[in-house]
């Protein structure tokens, strides 16, 4: 199976820490960001990445992620096209035909691939998106009725579910990506409305990397979770 990764976003947020490269590529725990990603990919059995990224990047795609068993295909865009022509854009590389796994390239998710397909493919949808749901920013106070204050929980997981950045895209929905935008203003929002989108939750590590702050987490992460990076994969 192959896989779609937007890789096109500039890591100006993470400063030094950066030295240049693009977020993707950016060094977590010895290894480049997205490196982590692919790694979990070979084993969930995708063999060949498609990775959109800015014109002029793309051999440093090539470089940085080889030897780690899947076969890189880097994308430059010759403008920016947005997370939807971006996925977009990739797709054109394709080799093979059918469903494709779909996902941003500067995070990292402990994510069942495998299950995640299979989801896919039972429900039958357009298009599946992972969700899972995050810590509220602050701590919180419990009310009573009486607006007694009955405690404190500090930052606790929120209700609601959010998209995070993983797809399973079909053939309908590949074919309704934009040329240029965002498909979560506009290729989900219809597949939505037309009850062809699906969910599939996610209730492990979901770690972005876009500040320095996010760089320190991700790093104490891997260091406490060592079978997390796969290496015998």
């Amino acid at each position: 199976m192959e896989a779609l990764i937007l890789a096109g976003g500039k890591a100006e947020r993470l400063g030094d820490a950066a030295r240049g490269r693009p977020k993707p590529l950016v060094p977590v725990g010895g290894r480049p960001l997205l490196g982590y990603t692919i790694r979990r990919l070979a084993a969930a059995g995708v063999t060949r990445a498609i990775v959109a990224c800015s014109v002029g990047q793309e051999q440093q795609f090539v470089d940085g992620l080889a030897g780690l068993g899947v076969e890189i295909v880097a994308a430059g865009e010759p403008e920016p096209l947005g997370r939807g022509g971006g996925l977009r854009f990739a797709a054109a590389r394709r080799g093979e035909a059918g469903a494709v796994l779909a996902m941003n390239g500067d995070e990292l998710l402990d994510l069942d691939y495998a299950g995640l397909i299979a989801r896919h493919r039972e429900r039958a949808a357009a298009a599946t998106v992972v969700v899972a749901q995050v810590n509220s920013p602050f701590g919180v106070v419990e009310l009573d009725e009486d607006d007694g204050i009955r405690g404190f929980r500090e930052a606790p997981k929120l209700e609601h579910w959010v998209n995070a950045g993983v797809y399973v895209l079909g053939a309908e929905a590949l074919a309704r990506l934009p040329e240029k935008g965002d498909h979560e203003q506009s290729t989900f929002p219809a597949l939505a409305q037309e009850g062809q989108l699906r969910a599939f939750r996610h209730t492990g590590a979901w770690l972005t990397v876009n500040t320095p702050k996010d760089l320190r987490r991700a790093e104490e992460y891997l260091a406490a979770h060592p079978d997390w990076q796969l290496e015998n994969a």
